[in-house]
């Protein structure tokens, strides 16, 4: 029977979803959940339960920074930003996506 509506983020895919987006300039958390649903147009969905300590392991990873700014409400929001070490990482992620990708997809083929 198939699903409806939004999907959950894959196992193992929010780091890189997260990088990717981060790459792009300096966004703020609830942007970056927002973000993904935009540009899977709205297949895929981020709980807050998923997103927040996933920014959090990847900053104390030192793939990403975070400092406080104004928003657009004159609220503080902390906004995440790449580091170098985040864009070498995301590179690594994209290979590594690719490849489970491709293999997914012989068997697919084959089965």
């Amino acid at each position: 029977m198939p699903r409806e509506g939004k999907k959950d983020v894959l196992l193992g895919t929010l780091d890189l979803l997260i990088l990717r987006v981060v790459s792009s300039g300096p966004i703020h958390g609830y942007a970056i959940a927002r973000r993904i649903e935009q540009i899977s147009e709205d297949v895929l969905t981020v709980q807050q339960g998923s997103l927040y300590p996933a920014l959090h392991r990847l900053e104390k990873k030192a793939f990403i920074t975070s400092d406080w700014q104004t928003g657009e409400t004159s609220k503080p929001v902390k906004m995440y930003t790449l580091t170098v070490d985040g864009n070498r990482q995301l590179e690594e992620e994209k290979k590594h996506w690719q490849d489970v990708s491709n293999a997914v997809n012989l068997v697919l083929r084959q089965a």
